[in-house]
């Protein structure tokens, strides 16, 4: 099956099994432009990855299973809410075989945090079992059934810098990211996406132009500056933490913006180099060990390739 290239890194060994990773898909922006007839919101966001995320490993098996281990494995729902074995049944549905595979899940990522685990777990099944079960189809085949999944597993599978607009679906692949780390933080408080949704107020944004091609961190952050995360008032209100994260991060030696991704509650300072994200990740550990952090390099292009060294 032709396919665009998922927010994962992969590796194959000799008995066939495919290994993977699901980054933490980040929105550096995100606005909400409208909202359709039939309820769904429609956006206006800049999507990247962080070099942190799942790992997903695909064995040769008669019968689908699904094991899940890792700090976040109580997280992840069972039966047919869950969006690995969705993905999964999807695809062998979509290419007439039986869903035979054995897969295992480090789920590394918290749930309902606003980075994608979920979608991102999704996206890496769709491409592991395509890659498992030497698939070859049409090159719009597994974006199709990702739509179907949820309106982050789209560009979790296209896995680049995007740009993406409507209610997930149009995608443009967004131009080069500086060097760049991002330190996530998440204070354990999951949100769920349609309630942060429902508590919206006010009007809506106005689509803008991507400047362009950004020369470093410092750049990035000031034209990020002028766009904002319209989810993050209404997150704040259902979800004090997230305010302590923020101002917690604004605080850091070396942070250049402060935002929450997504829906939330994972929120991240961006940072030009590893040395200041770790040490920020350091100061703040000491104070709230009970919270979830992780200084990763902003990931673009290739996304086996940290866009800082």
């Amino acid at each position: 099956m032709t396919r665009r290239r998922p927010a994962v890194a992969a590796n194959r060994d000799p008995s066939g099994a495919v290994g993977l990773r699901a980054w933490a898909k980040v929105n550096l922006y995100l606005e909400i432009t409208g909202r359709r007839g039939d309820g769904y919101h429609e956006l206006d966001s800049l999507v990247a990855f962080a070099g942190v995320g799942d790992r997903l490993d695909f064995e040769p098996a008669e019968r689908l299973s699904l094991t899940v281990r890792g700090p976040f494995a109580d997280a992840v729902p069972h039966g047919p809410e869950n969006l690995v074995l969705r993905a999964a049944e999807a695809l062998a549905a979509q290419a007439g075989r039986p869903a035979g595979a054995r897969i295992s899940l480090d789920k590394q990522l918290p749930a309902a945090a606003g980075i994608g685990g979920g979608s991102a777990d999704a996206a890496a099944t769709l491409a592991g079992l395509a890659a498992l079960w030497g698939l070859d189809s049409d090159p719009g085949a597994l974006a199709r059934i990702a739509g179907a999944l949820g309106a982050d597993v789209p560009v979790c599978l296209f896995g680049r810098p995007a740009l993406v607009r409507g209610v997930g679906e149009r995608i443009q692949r967004a131009p080069p990211l500086p060097a760049a780390w991002l330190l996530l933080v998440n204070p354990g408080v999951p949100l769920a996406t349609a309630a942060v949704f429902a508590a919206r107020r006010g009007d809506y944004s106005r689509p803008a132009a991507w400047p362009g091609v950004a020369p470093d961190a410092a750049t990035l952050a000031t034209w990020l500056a002028e766009h904002g995360n319209d989810l993050e008032a209404p997150a704040r209100r259902l979800a004090p933490d997230v305010e302590r994260v923020l101002t917690l991060l604004a605080e850091q030696d070396g942070v250049l913006l402060a935002r929450m991704s997504g829906s939330g509650a994972t929120c991240f300072g961006l940072f030009a180099d590893s040395a200041a994200a770790r040490q920020a990740a350091a100061v703040i550990g000491r104070s709230r060990d009970d919270w979830w952090l992780a200084a990763a390099p902003l990931l673009h292009g290739d996304p086996d390739r940290p866009a800082a060294t």
